[in-house]
């Protein structure tokens, strides 16, 4: 197969500057999930800081990196309850730059899932921008893109993503390509509505829009729009804002993965 591509990004090379991996360890706790050490060039730290202050009265509504790892949290419950063999990515924090399984990867890609580690990379600067550039305010904005990068998660564990890879030399290479992404929008709907309905989360109205917002705000054409100013389809790797739109609803309103599938005909 060749190095895996990053599902939910673009390009980019830049050393690794500083990353903090996550692995879930199961419950509620925040402390369980920060690891043992924060390795930052060359050389680490102890991340004693960081258990302390996400564990802290108000750190969640206070710092984005604890309340990303709650969303994180509440996302791989509610997966591991409802897939069978469902095993939880890692989740990776990084600033500038960082080195992945599948490559070395600037911050100009934003957040991605690599499948050759199975981790989920975040630069928490992009989720700024997100209120700040494109226009998808709210916390549950972020909740969304965490739950989108899992879907890709779920796509790699059922082998979807290696069947798009190996056709995606044809004619249908684009529409497999946004395909991959449109069902992981879905994905992230249906995670939305089962930890809603299993009492995981309570989703308010006005966490949805800031979702749905959050989709439609990083679609191809609003992106391309808002850093070219000009909008080119035959370039699109994800779909545009209507199409991202749509999807993370489709799985909203079935409240099932299943309803996802129709997204990506694969033959």
């Amino acid at each position: 197969m060749g190095i895996p591509v990053a599902l939910g990004g673009g390009g980019g090379i830049i050393g690794l500057i500083l990353f903090v991996a996550v692995q879930l360890l199961g419950g509620g706790d925040l402390a369980s999930l920060v690891p043992n050490e924060v390795s930052s060039g060359g050389g680490s730290a102890s991340t004693s800081d960081l258990r302390t202050r996400c564990n802290a009265d108000g750190a969640i509504e206070q710092y984005n990196d604890c309340y990303v790892v709650k969303s994180y949290n509440e996302i791989n419950e509610v997966w591991t309850a409802r897939l069978q063999g469902y095993q939880p990515p890692r989740l990776v924090f990084f600033e500038q730059g960082v080195a992945t399984g599948c490559g070395n990867a600037s911050s100009q890609v934003g957040p991605f899932y690599c499948p050759a580690d199975q981790s989920v990379y975040l630069d928490l600067g992009f989720l700024a921008q997100l209120q700040s550039q494109f226009g998808a305010p709210g916390r549950y904005a972020q909740t969304y893109i965490v739950a989108h990068e899992v879907g890709h998660h779920i796509q790699a564990l059922r082998g979807t993503t290696e069947r798009v890879e190996a056709g995606s030399r044809g004619a249908d290479a684009q529409a497999l390509a946004i395909g991959l992404e449109l069902q992981a929008d879905c994905l992230a709907g249906a995670w939305s509505a089962l930890a809603n309905k299993a009492g995981n989360v309570t989703i308010t109205d006005r966490e949805l829009d800031q979702a749905l917002n959050a989709a439609a705000a990083v679609g191809d054409d609003r992106i391309q729009q808002k850093t070219q100013g000009q909008v080119n389809p035959e370039s699109w790797t994800h779909g545009s804002a209507a199409q991202r739109r749509s999807a993370f609803l489709t799985g909203y309103t079935a409240a099932n993965p299943t309803a996802c599938d129709a997204l990506l005909p694969l033959r």
